[in-house]
């Protein structure tokens, strides 16, 4: 009697191989370890990740702060140039930069992976990548999801997402409420596009200028890929610090809608802040995509950060011992501004002069 052949349909018939998705959570194991804190209990391959809440205790009134975001379409040049490690750096910047907005400090993250194929060890490399980006940013990695689906996303395509949590005292919060006349604007140098403005930079540098990723180009010293792929810079740790070392009264992380929008957001409405270009001059790659796409400088400003990545607002008495704090730790700052009284201003924030050449 001839043997029979079992003809019926089965999970990797469909596409999802539970074997690969193992052999990625062996591979990633090894850089998850690297990104803890004192408070994780246990290790990876539980249900759920676990942090000692009982470490709050110092806290009066403990605040818990939570962010959610994703890096956007930065993914399909990390997909494009097969660049899969640094992609996690942008993931963690975008959610921890949040988080400390209002003073907290970041305590752990969990990741979100969603790819058309599950291949192992490009898996881990993006945990790897998510994983450096917690230890910069001084948070855990304490968990996360690999979910593989075929049929809607191609076998080399993905998408990255997370979500922290931090924490702050409550009379501690910082925000609108704290500015006063006469504050600082301090400005925090980006290192780049960041994660935010690449359905612009794609279009425009892309479908328009039909430039090739490994193209060299002179001003960036490095190819148009190694730019764009530049992982967003982590500021948590540095915003902290100034935190502990002298008064500040808000933060403001500049990402989707640019400087004006995302500063106007901690604002109040009886103050207006003035921002003056002509204190920096923004990377090359910002002046590229407005050449090679004719983009007028208002779209330019509300779609990408345009060199400035992060911002606080301080008393003037604390600007010099703020301008050194972030010296001391390699972040390039200056003052970029002032808050005066609404008056007639309109505008929350008024972006005013040029650029420096």
């Amino acid at each position: 009697m001839s043997e029979s052949v079992n003809t019926g349909a089965s999970y990797a018939s469909a596409g999802v191989d539970i074997e690969a998705g193992d052999r990625a959570v062996e591979l990633m194991k090894v850089w998850v370890k690297k990104a803890t804190r004192p408070e994780v209990v246990g290790g990876l391959g539980g249900f759920a990740g676990l942090f000692d809440a009982s470490a709050l205790k110092r806290y009066e009134r403990p605040l818990l702060a939570s962010a959610t975001d994703g890096v956007g379409t930065k993914v399909d040049i990390a997909r494009r140039l097969g660049v899969y490690d640094t992609i996690g750096h942008d993931l963690v910047g975008m959610v921890v930069d949040d988080l400390v907005v209002c003073g907290a400090e970041p305590l752990f993250m969990t990741d979100y992976i969603c790819v058309g194929k599950v291949h192992p060890e490009r898996v881990a490399q993006i945990v790897k990548g998510i994983a450096e980006g917690c230890v910069l940013a001084g948070c855990a990695l304490v968990g996360g999801e690999t979910a593989e689906h075929p049929g809607l996303l191609g076998a080399d395509e993905f998408d990255v997402a997370g979500a922290g949590t931090g924490v702050v005292e409550a009379d501690r919060v910082l925000g609108a409420d704290r500015i006063r006349k006469g504050d600082a604007v301090i400005a925090m140098a980006s290192s780049g596009l960041h994660s935010n403005g690449y359905s612009l930079a794609r279009h425009v540098l892309f479908d328009r200028a039909g430039l090739a990723l490994d193209r060299q180009v002179e001003e960036f010293g490095r190819t148009l890929g190694e730019e764009l792929l530049e992982p967003t810079k982590i500021y948590s740790l540095d915003c902290l610090a100034l935190t502990r070392t002298t008064e500040v009264h808000a933060f403001s992380h500049i990402t989707g809608g640019g400087l004006a929008n995302n500063l106007a957001r901690v604002v109040p409405d009886s103050l207006h802040a003035t921002i003056d270009r002509s204190t920096w001059t923004p990377a090359p790659v910002f002046d590229l995509i407005g050449r090679a796409g004719q983009v007028e400088r208002g779209e330019l400003e509300k779609t990408l950060n345009m060199g400035v990545g992060m911002v606080a607002v301080v008393p003037q008495e604390s600007v010099d011992v703020a301008l050194t704090v972030l010296a001391d730790r390699g972040v390039d700052a200056w003052v970029a501004g002032a808050v005066t009284e609404r008056g007639d201003h309109s505008e929350a924030v008024a972006l005013t002069g040029d650029h420096a050449a």
